[in-house]
């Protein structure tokens, strides 16, 4: 225990929460102003601020959502419990309870200041060591009722290193820890308290609570709202309220925390005061009923007025209909007043209207067809139709078994297993070179040129009149329903045409018995009821028969007609994209076929060979080692007494020659491999196994970028120093040509993959060149003394990239 540097300090508290009956804490009045600028704080940055993650730091303050409230307090983490809660101790309170780790929140700096309440003990006061759990819980709840939310007087004595504060504490001029040594729940300290013995043997809270308390929530769990009723106690408890009800908005808070009364607990006072608190909460509770009740008739109140305002405004628009279609009837009678007169004169000129029409489509359309066109599409994908010949199927069956041969033997590891693959695959390759001949001889046989042309007329025409195609149902009865259905068109054409042929001729027998009856000279004597007859239903017949016969003409298909159409023109559309892809099969087999006869024949009754390679491979050997020789000469001469500059440039020169002839032995070589890979891809996939000393599997991983003919030492390299950061960096001169040689560090795990690297790099060159935007490799070769891999490239000196950039920017364009 440190000694105070205040002792005999004395100051104002109100107690907020007791911990036993010697132990409680308490907040100074002073700090009224503080605490209510914090609770406002809180409710704004906590909400937004995020949860802790990961161990929580226990000396660090955060902000913790208090579980009765869900009002945001300072605390500090005292225990973590589990992965996801965490003991926490309010720090402005006393307090403490369980939260999850969602509710506990980072909060800024300038909230990290020590905390508003102070733990105190009663000066000269220990708990027996004897004491029982009833006794333990009947001295909290003493102490609570001396101390809870009334205005203390506090006369400092000591500080323990914890920061507990020692004091004694006064109500009045009653002393507190008097009355608690009085009632026997706290007794006198046998050793006085000073700076070197301060320990003091101390129950457990939480092995003292009662059976049945919570021990995760805190004590003032239930602190009511602000604009509750509810207030403090005594002189400090009246100001606190009168200062909340001047702050009364969600955001604000009581600053001491409430304790909740409940048998549970402890007593906090009088039964008038309870009393009177659940009063108030009554009371509280019928006017919020009443409020409610209010708000709800004032929204049914609206709700019928609404309506009203609508069936007021509906029969306003009634009104208004009636009173058009009032108006609109007596126009209508005035018509039919009107057109009585005419009715005679208007009907004919309709009807000879009507007729002069049908004149005009009859002649524009002397052969009436219902899909002609389609039909005879139909009848071409159908009845003139290529059809797979049978021996493309065999020719396929053929390269199949080629194919399959070809690859066992690629996946052959064993030399003599692959003796019987080899022989299996000739005798395939015999089979296939015959099938090739075949296929090409009945090819020629057909006419595809002029049917592919009599297939594209065909589909421009008919996507021109019917635009494009969707895709066609599965069953082949789409045929047969458009021939039903142009049947059907056809049978119903002729009838209507037929009906219209004989009204109109009735009417023209009509109108002949007409002019007999009103010609005055003729001697035919008719009766006006024979003559009129019933005219008006000829007339009636007419004028349907025309209708229907200029429907059936110049309207178009109904939806059900336009489906069978466009089915049948989908399907015909189909057939002809699934024969133009088989002519483009055969035509693709019949290049393949001719290609495939045209590079085989060489190969049909032989296998490639090596022996150029190899004869290659011995003119490097031989250069190399000439060109060693030389170097060895050059380097005594450079080194001996007798120096002669003469005979040193003609070994200079002619080191030069063989390094220019070991480069193009090595392009001769590359040329071959080339060859050899061609070869190995296309016809003899054997040959790497066959011949594993040429190398030729490890020049196709590599793509062609790899090379066992090149040394580092017999290149005139010299370091580039300024060039070596990461990798380090050779100068030579190739064909008169600079390059640079750059080493990678490999060993047996890491050279296959520089390898894989480089070739993927090279390929990537290779499809675009210098479009590609890359540097080009020219070799790629391991050194054999040192554990390292050159890639060879052309070297450009005195080039800038940033130059570059200033002449020639690069853009996103």
């Amino acid at each position: 225990m440190d000694e105070d540097t205040g002792y005999n300090k004395v100051e104002d508290v109100v107690g907020c929460h007791v911990e036993d009956a010697v132990t409680f804490w308490a907040q100074n009045i002073s700090r009224n102003n503080d605490i209510l600028k914090l609770s406002h704080t809180l409710a704004e940055v906590c909400p937004q601020a995020s949860s802790v993650f990961g161990n929580p730091d226990f000396t660090k303050i955060y902000g913790g959502c208090f579980s009765e409230d869900k009002c945001w307090y300072r605390c500090k983490v005292q225990q973590v419990i589990s992965d996801e809660k965490c003991q926490v101790l309010y720090i402005d309170y006393g307090n403490s309870e369980i939260l999850n780790r969602s509710e506990i929140v980072e909060i800024p700096k300038n909230l990290q200041f020590p905390s508003i309440a102070n733990k105190y003990r009663l000066w000269g006061l220990q708990i027996p060591p004897d004491q029982d759990l009833n006794q333990f819980d009947q001295g909290r709840k003493f102490l609570c009722s001396l101390i809870f939310e009334k205005d203390i007087k506090m006369r400092h004595r000591a500080t323990y290193q914890d920061g507990t504060i020692v004091a004694q504490a006064e109500y009045g001029k009653v002393d507190i820890g008097e009355e608690v040594s009085k009632k026997g729940f706290a007794e006198k300290c046998k050793s006085p308290i000073n700076a070197n013995n301060c320990k003091e043997k101390k129950i457990d809270v939480a092995q003292c609570q009662p059976w049945n308390a919570k021990i995760s929530a805190p004590v003032w769990e239930n602190r009511p709202n602000p604009s509750g009723s509810n207030r403090l106690k005594g002189h400090f408890g009246d100001h606190i309220g009168t200062i909340m009800r001047n702050h009364n908005h969600p955001g604000n808070h009581r600053p001491f925390a409430k304790e909740k009364v409940m048998a549970c607990d402890f007593n906090t006072g009088s039964n008038i005061s309870l009393a009177k608190i659940k009063e108030h909460q009554k009371l509280i509770d019928e006017n919020e009923k009443l409020i409610k009740e209010r708000d709800i008739l004032k929204g049914e109140n609206e709700v019928l007025l609404q309506k009203y305002k609508e069936q007021e405004s509906t029969i306003e628009q009634l009104n208004q209909l009636v009173q058009k279609e009032k108006e609109a009837s007596m126009e209508t009678l005035k018509h039919l007043e009107k057109t009585l007169h005419t009715h005679v004169g208007t009907k004919m000129r309709s009807l000879a209207a009507q007729v002069e029409v049908l004149k005009e489509v009859r002649l524009a359309n002397l052969n009436v067809c219902f899909g002609d066109d389609l039909f005879r599409a139909v009848n071409e994908v159908t009845e003139r139709c290529l059809i797979a010949p049978s021996f493309l199927e065999n020719l396929e069956k053929t390269w199949a078994e080629y194919n399959l041969a070809q690859e066992m033997i690629q996946l052959c590891k064993n030399v003599n297993e692959s003796d019987v693959l080899i022989l299996k695959r000739n005798e395939v390759q015999h089979n296939l070179y015959s099938a090739v001949e075949e296929f090409i001889v009945e090819v020629d046989k057909i006419p595809l040129s002029e049917r592919v042309t009599t297939l594209q007329e065909l589909s421009g025409s008919l996507e021109a009149v019917y635009g494009p195609a969707s895709e066609a149902d599965e069953t082949e009865e789409v045929f047969l329903q458009f021939f039903a259905w142009k049947q059907t068109k056809l049978e119903e054409f002729s009838r209507v045409r037929s009906g219209t042929n004989a009204s109109v001729q009735s009417l023209s027998t009509w109108f002949s018995g007409i002019i007999k009856f009103f010609d005055l000279t003729s001697e035919v004597s008719l009766k006006s009821e024979e003559v009129v007859g019933n005219v008006d239903e000829v007339l009636e017949k007419v004028e349907s028969d025309i209708c229907k016969e200029l429907e059936i003409s110049l309207v178009e298909q109904d939806e059900a007609d336009k489906e069978i159409i466009l089915n049948a023109y989908s399907k015909v559309i189909e057939k002809i994209r699934q024969e133009q892809h088989l002519i483009a099969v055969l035509q693709s087999k019949y290049l393949d076929s001719i290609e495939f006869k045209k590079q085989i024949a060489e190969w049909l009754n032989k296998s490639p060979n090596i022996d150029n390679l190899l004869s290659i491979k011995k003119t490097l050997k031989n250069l190399k080692r000439r060109l060693r020789w030389k170097l060895v000469e050059k380097n005594n001469l450079e080194e001996s007494d007798d120096y002669n500059e003469h005979e040193i440039t003609k070994i200079r020169e002619e080191i030069t020659g063989l390094r220019n002839n070991l480069i193009q032995e090595i392009y001769k070589e590359q040329e071959e491999y080339e060859r050899l890979t061609w070869l190995v891809q296309k016809w003899f996939p054997e040959l790497p196994l066959l011949h594993p000393e040429a190398g030729i599997l490890e020049y196709m991983n590599s793509g062609g970028l790899l090379t066992v003919s090149l040394e580092r030492d017999l290149l005139d390299a010299e370091p580039m120093k300024e060039l070596s950061t990461k990798h380090p960096l050779v100068c030579a001169a190739v064909q008169e040509q600079k390059v640079l040689l750059k080493g990678y560090s490999v060993d047996v795990n890491t050279e296959s993959k520089v390898i894989e690297r480089a070739a993927k790099y090279h390929r990537a060159w290779s499809e675009l060149k210098e479009k590609s935007g890359l540097l080009q490799l020219m070799f790629l070769f391991l050194c054999k003394s040192d554990p390292l891999a050159y890639l060879m490239v052309p070297y450009y000196p005195g080039a800038s990239l940033g130059a570059l950039q200033t002449n020639t920017p690069l853009t996103s364009e």
